[in-house]
């Protein structure tokens, strides 16, 4: 859990957030939210994509590999 905040105690995350509410007010916060989490979305897609693209590159050659030592 430590890792999670960064190792800030609940007083600190508590000051924290009442910043953010006064930065942003009440009425954007849920836009804020909101538009972090399209962003980490966008994120995991692109990861697992690139993922995915090296998962299919690396059978690719694997199966040259095979074809050429038949």
């Amino acid at each position: 859990m430590m890792l999670l905040f960064f190792n800030l105690g609940g007083g600190e995350i508590f000051i924290v957030l009442m910043v953010i509410l006064l930065f942003f007010g009440s009425k954007r916060i849920p836009e804020f939210a909101r538009g972090l989490g399209k962003g980490i979305k966008h994120f995991r897609n692109a990861t697992n994509e690139i993922q995915r693209d090296i998962t299919d590159s690396v059978n690719d050659v694997k199966k040259q590999i095979e074809k050429d030592q038949d």
